[in-house]
């Protein structure tokens, strides 16, 4: 399993739409905003086109607790055919890494088709894992995944924290460059999802913050992925 470095602690919350408002209130003041974000509301929208195995090695391997797994998927943002990604997201006991290379759209179609032609002759590793997994493991799209993210940066430790909003799963479609799919929320709470990314330490002042408005999170193995997949039926 390749991983890319470095290897980042990554914290998942479920908080409160209360605990929402103050804690980004707060961030807003001390932290960078993503450049990303719309300049309103410091947000964009996220879609992602999930891949797994024949035999759902990413779901089950998640759900089993297994230490070190990946999970692969195509996504845009703010649903444009500009920017495709191509990422693999590792997971190595408590920590995250991710592999991302730009790919175009043409590309984007084969791999979502399931053909794996030519993948074996790229410099990349990234695309050469996907042939190696499309071919023995019948690595193919299975949900897609949407979400509006809201990110606050600092350069210290590298620290990124996202709240991530209204869920939604695409309703067995694999069409990631319909703006048109129909989509439905998975949960059935308002809560919203934060997420905690940083390098090594977390800076205290970073810390206290989020101690004194989220005090009643617990850190939580939250995966839309799972959710997504779950609500269409997979068990």
């Amino acid at each position: 399993m390749p991983i890319a470095v470095p290897l980042r602690h990554e914290l998942k919350y479920y908080i409160s739409p209360l605990e929402y408002h103050l804690l980004s209130r707060a961030l807003d003041k001390v932290l960078e905003r993503d450049p990303n974000g719309d300049p309103e509301r410091n947000e964009y929208h996220i879609r992602s086109l999930y891949f797994d195995t024949y035999n759902n090695a990413a779901v089950q391997d998640k759900l089993n607790g297994v230490k070190n797994r990946d999970k692969y998927r195509i996504r845009i943002y703010n649903l444009s055919e500009r920017l495709i990604r191509l990422e693999c997201k590792t997971k190595v006991g408590s920590l995250i890494s991710k592999r991302s290379i730009i790919i175009p759209k043409l590309l984007a179609e084969q791999l979502i088709a399931g053909d794996p032609t030519g993948l074996e002759r790229t410099r990349s590793g990234l695309l050469q894992d996907m042939f190696r997994e499309m071919t023995l493991n019948l690595l193919r799209p299975v949900v897609l995944v949407d979400y509006v993210r809201e990110a606050y940066l600092h350069p210290l430790e590298e620290v990124r924290i996202t709240f991530d909003k209204q869920l939604r799963t695409g309703m067995n479609s694999h069409d990631i460059f319909n703006p048109y799919v129909p989509t439905i929320s998975p949960l059935d709470h308002e809560g919203l999802i934060l997420e905690v990314k940083y390098n090594r330490v977390l800076p205290p002042f970073i810390r206290d913050l989020l101690c004194t408005y989220v005090q009643n999170a617990q850190n939580s193995a939250i995966s839309k992925y799972v959710w997504c997949r779950r609500f269409e039926g997979f068990e």
